[in-house]
């Protein structure tokens, strides 16, 4: 079924076009199961179908999130043990240098 040779051509927003192709889809999907008469085969492939739309929701999530703000997965900063503002050494807390950038390859 393609959008782009069938009556759905002429909603113009492809989002919409989308979710009504999955609305469509799903319908289809639970006629064919009930007319073969299993109900336990639609329940076993709608959780799979689910999980893997979670997938490509989340996926699709992060990468959005990482195009239109990158500093969303950097809160206040970058920080990690390596370029923590204090190391412990033998015990004891010793603070780094405010203007040191941290890190082994500096």
């Amino acid at each position: 079924m393609n959008s782009e040779r069938n009556p759905l051509k002429n909603i113009q927003d492809l989002h919409v076009r989308h979710l009504i192709m999955q609305i469509l889809a799903w319908m289809w999907c639970i006629i064919f199961s009930l007319w073969i008469g299993s109900i336990w085969v639609f329940g076993f492939t709608a959780v799979l179908h689910l999980l893997l739309i979670f997938g490509i929701v989340m996926t699709v999530g992060v990468f959005e999130a990482a195009k239109r703000k990158p500093s969303f997965f950097l809160r206040n900063g970058y920080h990690t043990p390596s370029r923590s503002r204090s190391i412990w050494i033998d015990g004891k807390k010793v603070k780094l240098d405010d203007d040191d950038t941290g890190g082994e390859h500096q």
